[in-house]
């Protein structure tokens, strides 16, 4: 199941997405649950059974048409900063030895943090900010959300944890980054963050989770891989962030991002006003957004 936020006529409601392009309201299968955070705190596995029974059987629920409501990010205000992996991928890393002079490859996984006050959804726009960012890069990403409380979370046991996926665009500035000499500045202007159009449930993928990643700018694909291509993969990201730090329902972990990024080609390819970002992940949908 895909969940979305939704908002019809000033109402914000959650619902899953359907086939033929409806939304099943879940307030008409679980009547307390009014945002996809009520439902991640809440979700029991029999909430969930419920909930796919509900989408076999429509006409016994609410349902309306895309074009009734406005799709919403699933997670517009998140719990925490959202907790970040940086050099994740093979190739990206191969990418920023090459890009980047004097980069050390580290021999543990990188983690940062992004603040968002507000997370953009699809379909939403970036605001670039000319005055101090000349270099805006795009990094699409598979972000994790946390279902559950833990801590200390056995590598065995993470599934447990884990809500479901999202599609997520790290967006960066590098000539931030490159001052600061570090990532969380450059990564946490407001608008540079961006995830949706969906949650995808963890019960609709296998797990360690296999899925492509890609991103296009102006219809040109920039990046494509698969997280199996992952250097630290899910489990032991969950697993070794939890360890001695309590993780929260709501919480995204952002998994990395591929090699593609702006600043990879030569000449560097960064975002300009009037550009399309489309990161897309297979099954979970396209995260749509525009630089203005």
């Amino acid at each position: 199941m895909r969940f979305v936020a939704f908002n019809k006529e000033g109402v914000s409601g959650v619902g899953v997405l359907l086939q033929d392009d409806r939304v099943l309201d879940v307030r008409s299968v679980l009547k307390d649950v009014s945002s996809i955070k009520a439902l991640i705190e809440r979700a029991s596995d029999d909430d969930i059974a419920l909930l796919a029974s509900a989408t076999s059987r429509v006409e016994d629920y609410r349902t309306y048409g895309l074009s009734e409501v406005v799709i919403c990010p699933p997670i517009k205000r998140p719990i925490h900063d959202i907790l970040c992996v940086g050099v994740n991928y093979l190739d990206h890393l191969k990418e920023t030895k090459d890009t980047v002079k004097g980069f050390k490859e580290a021999t543990a996984p990188v983690y940062f943090s992004k603040r968002a006050i507000s997370i953009l959804g699809s379909e939403d726009t970036i605001e670039l900010r000319d005055d101090l960012d000349d270099k805006l890069d795009y990094e699409v990403e598979l972000a994790v959300i946390i279902g559950k409380r833990g801590k200390d979370i056995p590598i065995e046991e993470v599934e447990d944890y884990i809500f479901g996926y999202s599609v997520f665009n790290d967006i960066s500035s590098r000539s931030l980054q490159k001052r600061h000499g570090q990532w969380f500045r450059g990564k946490s202007l407001d608008t540079y963050t961006a995830m949706g159009p969906a949650i995808l449930h963890k019960s609709a993928l296998p797990f360690p989770v296999k899925i492509d990643v890609r991103s296009y700018v102006n219809d040109e694909l920039r990046q494509s891989s698969n997280t199996e291509m992952m250097i630290a993969d899910i489990p032991s990201l969950i697993s070794e962030l939890s360890m001695g730090m309590t993780l929260e329902p709501g919480d995204i972990v952002a998994t990395g991002t591929p090699a593609g990024v702006g600043m990879g080609f030569s000449p560097p390819k960064y975002l300009k006003k009037g550009d399309k970002v489309v990161c897309e992940i297979p099954s979970i949908g396209k995260l749509v957004n525009y630089i203005n």
